[in-house]
């Protein structure tokens, strides 16, 4: 994707369980620009978080979280990778643990399983050079430079239920909104 093909983000329809049948968010955002979005799961896996994820599941060091990872795909190419984590006590047993898509993707599970994400999950941007993996994966030359956007998700009752870690190669737009103090 180009800077030319950028469009405004906005995470709540990711944050919102699906309709049975209903399409993925990014399937829906990308079909909204007349392009087609898709994805590949890589792997589903109980790991030791990074450092981020384990503080913000309040988790101590050598407890695991379930991984889901993802190549995101438009139009058939690569643009993003996503890592999404789950703390064990919820994910295990439930088909965020298992290898397969998850029919209404994990947010609509979670939603049914009684953890409704909150509607304004924190997200952090920074900026960085592709590994020589994610280069490998993105299809970027070595010394690309990419976006982490790391969206750290609770509960509408506070509790943390999923941080996603995307590398993003595409132009991103976003709007905020100001908050009175």
């Amino acid at each position: 994707m180009t800077s030319n093909d950028a469009w405004i983000g906005d995470a709540r329809p990711y944050l919102a369980p699906r309709a049975a049948g209903e399409q993925d968010a990014w399937s829906a955002e990308a079909a909204a620009h007349d392009r087609r979005g898709g994805q590949r799961l890589l792997s589903v896996e109980e790991v030791d978080p990074p450092e981020p994820v384990r503080a913000f599941f309040g988790i101590d060091l050598g407890e695991k979280v379930v991984v889901r990872r993802r190549l995101i795909l438009l139009d058939d190419l690569p643009v993003e990778l996503a890592d999404s984590y789950y703390p064990t006590h919820i994910a295990r047993g439930t088909r965020l643990a298992e290898r397969g898509k998850v029919p209404g993707g994990a947010i609509t599970l979670l939603a049914e399983l009684g953890h409704v994400p909150e509607a304004e999950p924190l997200e952090d941007v920074a900026a960085a050079v592709a590994t020589i993996s994610q280069c490998n994966d993105l299809g970027l030359p070595t010394g690309s430079p990419v976006l982490i956007l790391t969206r750290f998700t609770r509960s509408a009752t506070g509790e943390p239920i999923e941080v996603s870690i995307m590398t993003v190669t595409r132009h991103l737009q976003y709007r905020q909104r100001k908050q009175a103090s």
